[in-house]
């Protein structure tokens, strides 16, 4: 890498109003760079339809999760120590009286994804979101109800997935990912 560029994970969080939509969409956006704002036309590529009216809601830079850490590196320099992998998982679910289905994004490191949607199935969201008519769609797949769930490194652009990889290490360092929340037009990026 030049000089003391250091590549990211980021996970960010994006809206828009595409034409003929009548409420805002969302959607969440995973890549590799020094800084958010080298993003900008990864994040333009990603979302075409938004026709350069996109936003950013929320993002983090990806070094921890739960005790687990995690740097990128370059594709040459992968020393595997652990087969986990990192995955995210989009649960929704339902509270009586509310015109909404609520969402819960997580990230989790696991051997697989049914590891991973079994870690999923724990958390207070899961436990508390849903009634008897009004359940979250079921993934019949790794059976746990989900709305969205992949692992990282498959929706990586294939010039990342290529050029990096996302070492993940166990530690006893526990420490959480500054979340950045708020409108964040992206042309003020």
């Amino acid at each position: 890498m030049e000089g003391n560029l250091v590549p990211k994970l980021f996970m960010i969080l994006l809206g828009c109003k595409p034409q003929g939509r009548h409420t805002e969409q969302h959607d969440i956006f995973f890549a590799i760079g020094n800084s958010i704002s080298d993003l900008k036309t990864d994040i333009l590529s990603f979302w075409p339809e938004a026709n350069d009216k996109i936003h950013i809601d929320a993002w983090r830079e990806v070094t921890a999760v739960g005790s687990y850490s995690l740097k990128v590196v370059p594709k040459g320099d992968v020393v595997e120590t652990n087969v986990n992998k990192l995955f995210f998982i989009n649960l929704g679910g339902y509270k009586p009286g509310e015109f909404d289905e609520l969402h819960y994004k997580m990230l989790l490191v696991a051997d697989t994804m049914a590891d991973a949607s079994r870690l999923a199935k724990e958390t207070t969201f899961y436990k508390h979101t849903g009634f008897e008519g009004a359940v979250s769609h079921i993934d019949d797949r790794y059976g746990v109800d989900v709305d969205d769930a992949f692992e990282i490194a498959d929706v990586l652009s294939e010039h990342m997935k290529s050029t990096f990889h996302i070492q993940i290490e166990p530690t006893t360092l526990l420490f959480e990912d500054e979340l950045h929340l708020g409108y964040l037009p992206l042309s003020k990026v």
